[in-house]
């Protein structure tokens, strides 16, 4: 384990690396959010008469059958980079690959016109994406240093909802559903090449990888509980927040527009997107940057969870327009801070070097799942058990056990 691509990092990385790696984040996000927060939902209406489905569960099956490839392509894509010998690095050539892939089936699913088609472009651009997303995220247990970790965290959040912002935006502006997927796909690739180009991958020696075992490659896809149990803990506290997020964002263009009566949900989900990106932004560096220097974790994972909660909740009791954005903003503060500080937590939680792509691949399902959970829980508590109301209070609820959660983790303070 003398390898530099196997040795725990000891030297800070730069700015420069942390930017081009956080646009790179930025840019996939691009590519997921601008299909689920506007184009998705165009064409499910669109689609929809006719199929026998309404527009919402057309919805939730198309993002759950994608969640569910989700689920298995981050921990693969993650395992096989862990593997990879490549003259290029570990992570590059399934960054590279990864993000052509999800450019070019974003493209595809802009001409989607049935259920089949939507669905299964979609599930395309899970796959490809997921696997640029694997290789950038374990980037960082690779080069960053355990001590800067909060901070590094702290700008890919703060990536993560730029692309959240400027899919929807992208999606919003650009005239149609084409040239909305058009836009988000050339984002992606653009956003990526810098990373690529310009900074080297550690290179995995072939004489460093393990002997080849389909027994231990497919074993090692479990948590582990017993084994590890603060990384168990660590998955199920962002699992449950993650859920309570998704249940929010998954119906808010309907919320808008049938249970608040707002003319232009399409302009309504960017405004509330945007304010809750600038409060998010506001805290999620310094979330990160505090939570180092402190040298804590739990405590900003706790409280940010116990926000983010009650901001859920005034989307079910304060159903106005005014009450949309004070919770949006409220909403990101608490997931800016959670953001960051979490995203360090289990990169602090991660039991080996030579298993960190796979590993943090399965903890990624932590942010997967919750796409195949919320359409599930969502449709029937919109449909038949109470509406918008029935559902933010049972995201709240979902939210604030998770963030109670953290305080099982031994082994971080």
């Amino acid at each position: 384990m003398t390898d530099p691509a196997l040795q725990e990092p000891a030297d800070r990385v730069g700015r420069g690396w942390t930017a081009a790696l956080s646009l790179a984040n930025g840019a996939i996000w691009v590519g997921w959010y601008g299909p689920l927060q506007i184009l998705l939902a165009r064409q499910a209406e669109h689609i929809a008469p006719g199929t026998g489905l309404s527009k919402e569960s057309l919805l939730a099956w198309v993002t759950g059958v994608g969640a569910f490839v989700s689920l298995a392509a981050n921990p693969l894509f993650g395992a096989v980079s862990d593997r990879t010998t490549s003259r290029f690095g570990r992570r590059t050539p399934w960054i590279v690959a990864g993000t052509a892939g999800g450019a070019l089936s974003l493209l595809l699913l802009g001409g989607a016109d049935s259920v089949a088609l939507l669905t299964g472009g979609w599930c395309l651009v899970q796959l490809t994406l997921n696997a640029a997303f694997a290789a950038v995220t374990a980037a960082v247990p690779d080069r960053v240093p355990r001590l800067q970790r909060g901070a590094v965290g702290g700008w890919l959040g703060a990536a993560q909802i730029l692309g959240v912002v400027v899919g929807t935006g992208l999606a919003t502006v650009t005239g149609g559903v084409r040239a909305g997927y058009a836009a988000c796909a050339l984002f992606t690739v653009v956003g990526i090449a810098p990373y690529v180009l310009r900074y080297a991958d550690l290179r995995l020696p072939a004489e460093a990888r393990p002997a080849w075992s389909w027994r231990r490659f497919l074993g090692g896809f479990r948590l582990a509980p017993r084994t590890y149990p603060d990384l168990a803990w660590a998955w199920l506290t962002r699992f449950l927040i993650n859920l309570g997020n998704a249940l929010v964002l998954l119906y808010l263009f309907y919320y808008l527009r049938d249970r608040l009566d707002y003319a232009d949900p399409d302009s309504g989900v960017l405004i509330l997107t945007a304010v809750n990106g600038v409060t998010l932004l506001a805290t999620v560096v310094v979330g990160g940057v505090w939570s180092d220097r402190v040298g804590r974790r739990k405590p900003f994972v706790l409280w940010s969870g116990v926000l983010m909660a009650v901001a859920t909740g005034m989307l079910a009791g304060w159903q106005t327009w005014p009450g949309a954005i004070v919770a949006a903003a409220v909403l990101g503060v608490g997931f800016g801070v959670f953001t960051s500080v979490d995203f360090a937590l289990m990169t602090d939680v991660l039991p080996k070097a030579l298993d960190r792509g796979k590993d943090l691949g399965i903890i990624n399902i932590a942010n997967s799942l919750p796409q195949v959970a919320a359409p599930a829980l969502a449709a029937p508590l919109v449909n038949q058990l109470g509406g918008y109301r029935v559902l933010y209070l049972v995201a709240a609820a979902v939210g604030l056990t998770g963030s109670l959660l953290v305080t099982r983790i031994k082994s971080i303070p």
